[in-house]
């Protein structure tokens, strides 16, 4: 039996008298206080099997702890199904017993945490802010947005963006630019964590089809990914063109050959918003509130589509597929919607999702790669694992470091990790092979729709690279 995973936190705090459980559903005699079962406060009960707890009727509903297929007892299930009778509860084997309850304990806790994933985002979203405490230390202050923890902001997130030169302007302290209470436009670009609370700018930016409206600045810019210089010419004439004083923009990857009239609508569209969230602001009250919410996934993910990529979207819920149709004849009517049933198991969805979520990923020649996320940077580390190779060790070694390579580059992608990324390579002593892996990651890279950058090999044969974001991405 292992024990090692089972703790009695949740019940030692209320838990009233023990009793020993009576084996009315079996035909032992006595249990030999070896199950105990008790009520609680609140009138829930419980059972303990060997000292530790098993299982819990809480509100008419049952609870059995851990995976009791890896349990190892038959006296425990023995107990459960003992306590579950007694109770008016369904016996069974173990199988039965995890099919009946613990998957279903599972399903909730799945649906639990993806309500707190939803409550989470805030990325994006944009704020009356109230400045509580200034840290000159730090040149930064803590802003009050309504959330449990103050966000925090930096000076040069605070300084007004005329340019792109921010870090070349004089020394500027931020008890010079806000003060105590004072009310704030600030929108939230990395969402808080256990530790930290959001990091935030006065910098606002909304993203459209084809472009990043950035108000109260006068840079305009263009994606790198768009290189034909005619055609960076002509996009930067269009928005120019539309653009009010001190208003300026980023002209998306998805813009490159679209036509005047499209562009304009999206711009018109951004700028209602602005619009509103001015007006919001103007008229808000001096306390934290919401002005702006992000767009949900799925419409950043219907902004950022593809279009001569995409031909069809399938959807498995009602809702959803009213919320994309309705979407689609704004932006993208040549795409075909259908309502599909039970799209996880037709394309195995479900196996790719948990495959995203390991640290250790098998390549086809036997080695693998661990990917180790820390606040600071994502760490990836190439092995050679069960490949021994049938030649040279350098030729060996570079087999390796190739398949890694393209199952990184994929990897990046169905994990939008961003930030640094350091890759710990299988070490090569020819030059040219160095050069190769280097090659093929940045064409591998070409698939990414988020901006990468390659750095190279560092002294230590490190590969550096930087990648940002899909949900933060605006070229």
């Amino acid at each position: 039996m292992e024990k090692k995973n089972v703790k009695n936190e949740n019940v030692t705090k209320e838990e009233l008298k023990e009793i020993e459980l009576q084996p009315t559903w079996s035909k032992l005699k006595s249990f030999h206080q070896k199950a105990m079962v008790g009520t609680t406060k609140t009138g829930d009960k419980y059972l303990k099997s060997f000292g530790f707890l098993v299982c819990e009727i809480i509100k008419g509903e049952v609870k059995i702890h851990n995976e009791i297929d890896k349990w190892d007892s038959k006296s425990t299930i023995r107990h459960i199904n003992n306590f579950l009778y007694a109770n008016g509860f369904e016996t069974g084997n173990t199988k039965e017993l995890t099919e009946m309850y613990i998957l279903k304990i599972k399903k909730t806790t799945k649906t639990e945490e993806n309500e707190e994933s939803k409550k989470a985002r805030n990325e994006g979203n944009i704020y009356i802010g109230i400045v509580k405490d200034i840290v000159p230390g730090m040149q930064a202050a803590f802003v009050d947005i309504g959330t449990e923890k103050n966000s925090f902001i930096h000076v040069k997130d605070v300084i007004p963006q005329v340019d792109e030169k921010i870090e070349k302007r004089p020394n500027v302290k931020i008890k010079d630019v806000i003060k105590p209470n004072q009310k704030i436009l600030i929108q939230i670009q990395k969402d808080s964590n256990d530790k930290k609370g959001a990091r935030t700018s006065t910098h606002i930016k909304l993203t459209g089809k084809y472009l990043v409206l950035m108000p109260n600045t006068n840079i305009v810019t263009i994606s790198q990914k768009i290189v034909d210089e005619k055609e960076k010419q002509r996009l930067l004439d269009i928005i120019k063109a539309e653009l009010p004083e001190n208003t300026g923009a980023i002209l998306r990857t998805a813009a490159e050959h679209k036509s005047k009239e499209e562009i304009k609508k999206d711009f018109e569209q951004l700028m209602k918003k602005w619009e509103k969230i001015k007006t919001k602001f103007n008229n808000g009250k001096n306390s934290p509130e919401v002005l702006f919410r992000s767009p949900s996934i799925i419409e950043k993910i219907i902004l950022d589509l593809p279009e001569d990529r995409i031909e069809k979207i399938e959807v498995n819920e009602q809702k959803e597929y009213e919320e994309i149709r309705k979407m689609l004849n704004d932006v993208n009517e040549k795409i075909s919607l259908e309502l599909s049933e039970n799209i996880f198991e037709k394309y195995e969805l479900e196996k790719q999702i948990e495959k995203t979520k390991q640290r250790k990923i098998w390549l086809n020649c036997g080695g693998f790669i661990t990917i180790d996320q820390t606040e600071a940077l994502v760490a990836i580390d190439v092995n050679s694992g069960k490949f021994t190779g049938k030649s040279t060790l350098e030729e060996t070694v570079y087999k390796v470091n190739y398949e890694a390579t393209i199952e990184i580059a994929k990897q990046l992608r169905l994990r939008d990790i961003g930030g640094i990324i350091i890759i710990d390579y299988i070490d090569m002593q020819k030059q040219e092979n160095k050069e190769k892996i280097e090659k093929l990651l940045k064409e591998s890279l070409k698939q990414d729709r988020a901006k990468t950058q390659v750095e190279g090999f560092t002294k230590l044969n490190l590969m550096e690279l930087t990648r940002k974001h899909i949900c933060s991405h605006n070229s």
